[in-house]
């Protein structure tokens, strides 16, 4: 699926909006649709990846993921792995034995380096400063909240 169109209709909607204005308006609103490209793309990647979990959740024995190929959006359906519900599994992995992983990481820090947009890194940085601490910590606590929510997703399998 390539997202050219939808973004491309968005732009000539931006432009069609400021054609009754003036030149400075029409040149404005030009710029406008051309900046919020990038925005756009991830707006629907998002939406489109949301949708793809609530699919997943409904189907038994298949994920839905959504994958970004330049401007091509793919998707991919797979098999999970044999149905283990009701198995009475001492390996089986808890949303308790999860959060302790987490709970009791150690060892070294690694850095990374992390490029973003203009647009999500401010809001980013506001989300960080209304929870009270750093855009650092707080991409870093999106990164444990998501591998959390990917773990319990596949019941610890393949971590």
């Amino acid at each position: 699926m390539n997202l050219d169109s939808y973004v491309a209709r968005l732009r000539d909607d931006l432009t069609a909006a400021a054609a009754l204005g003036d030149d400075r308006t029409r040149d404005t609103a030009a710029a406008l649709a051309v900046a919020v490209e990038p925005a756009a793309r991830l707006l629907l990647l998002s939406a489109l990846t949301e949708f793809a979990g609530e699919v997943s959740s409904v189907l038994e024995s298949r994920t839905v993921k959504v994958r970004l190929e330049g401007t091509e959006v793919g998707v991919d359906i797979a098999r999970t792995t044999a149905d283990t519900a009701g198995a009475e599994d001492k390996n089986t992995t808890t949303a308790e034995d999860i959060s302790a992983a987490f709970d009791d990481a150690t060892g070294d820090i690694s850095r990374v380096t992390l490029r973003l947009m203009d647009q999500i890194k401010s809001k980013a940085e506001e989300a960080a400063s209304q929870n009270g601490v750093s855009l650092n910590s707080w991409v870093s606590q999106a990164v444990q909240g998501a591998l959390k929510d990917h773990m319990r997703r596949n019941l610890g399998n393949n971590f």
